[in-house]
């Protein structure tokens, strides 16, 4: 099954029944924003003091939110635009404060590697989110890659469960996230320079 499918999946038979849930509850989309947010301090937290499988539960727990509360805005027709800045922007911080909880896990056990894995998939993350920003200021979007918000959260949230009882699980998804995100921003940029290249006019 292709991403594509499986996203339609997921869209029709997790994301739409649960949100219609959550609105007829009346829970805003930026509560549901904001309890992503809360539930990724937690689990960094839990990551730091060595506690990787509940915190990787926690954090598969936050991403899962991250599926609703678009979807409760578009089903209520609350969705705004400083919706989609506080969503954006929680995702940025939920992802860099849990990277952040990882790394403190890998400093309090000396590992370099982990370290080094930990900060470069922090930064190729980072990366990919930029460029988006950036290509969209441009007028030209594309969510794509090989290496996407969800499927970096769902890896490492596997991989940290993983990790309480075979560590080595870890720095290989890490590993995997830093050259992978490095990848999907060059698939991105050279895509924004694609399409840059077609606007200008011809000589």
């Amino acid at each position: 099954m292709g991403r594509a499918a499986a996203r339609r999946l997921l869209h029709t038979y997790v994301e739409v029944p649960v949100a219609r849930f959550l609105a007829a509850l009346g829970v805003s989309p930026n509560a549901i924003t904001l309890a992503g947010l809360l539930a990724a301090c937690v689990s960094a937290y839990l990551l730091g003091t060595g506690s990787l499988a509940l915190g990787g539960a926690v954090l598969l727990a936050a991403g899962t939110l991250d599926l609703f509360d678009g979807a409760v805005a578009r089903l209520t027709g609350r969705a705004s635009k400083f919706g989609a800045l506080l969503d954006s922007t929680a995702d940025r911080v939920s992802e860099a404060v849990v990277l952040l909880g990882l790394l403190v896990f890998y400093l309090n056990e000396s590992s370099t590697a982990g370290a080094v894995l930990t900060f470069a998939s922090m930064v190729g993350s980072m990366m990919v989110s930029y460029v988006r920003a950036r290509a969209e200021g441009l007028g030209a979007h594309w969510t794509g890659g090989v290496m996407t918000r969800p499927e970096r959260v769902a890896a490492l949230g596997g991989a940290v469960i993983i990790g309480q009882w075979w560590p080595p699980a870890v720095l290989v998804v890490l590993a995997a996230v830093a050259l992978l995100t490095s990848l999907t921003t060059i698939q991105r940029v050279l895509y924004v320079r694609r399409v840059l290249a077609e606007e200008e006019p011809a000589d």
